[in-house]
């Protein structure tokens, strides 16, 4: 299975289902990292600007806590998901790459504004 230079896109049109899966595990995952750690920042901003309200700062303790329970959580899938992958042939590890989802995202943006959405 080649995987140089193709995207989730072009492995939906040439149906390569395996392709398709290894790609949104991986997306998936980097996307789940990302709310956490955007979530641990708006705990911290929560945090600092609660005035010393007692309400304010358990519900920023709160929401630090949960999205560091999340990217634990996320780390573990990413071990589990690798594990597994190795398992069964499946090399998800190999699709984390956030310059690549970037492209993705702009490339999608680029033929919608070609295809007349404005």
């Amino acid at each position: 299975m080649e995987t140089g230079g193709r995207t989730i896109i072009d492995a939906a049109e040439n149906y390569d289902i395996l392709e398709i899966i290894n790609r949104g595990l991986a997306y998936a995952i980097i996307i789940a990292g990302l709310l956490s750690v955007i979530f641990i920042f708006i705990g911290g901003i929560s945090f600092i600007l609660s005035g010393g309200s007692e309400e304010k700062i358990n519900t920023a303790v709160g929401t630090i806590r949960y999205a560091i329970i999340g990217l634990i959580i996320t780390i573990l899938a990413v071990v589990i998901v690798a594990t597994v992958g190795k398992v069964i042939g499946i090399n998800v590890i190999q699709y984390i790459d956030f310059s690549e989802i970037i492209d993705m995202v702009a490339s999608i943006g680029q033929s919608g504004s070609a295809g007349g959405l404005r």
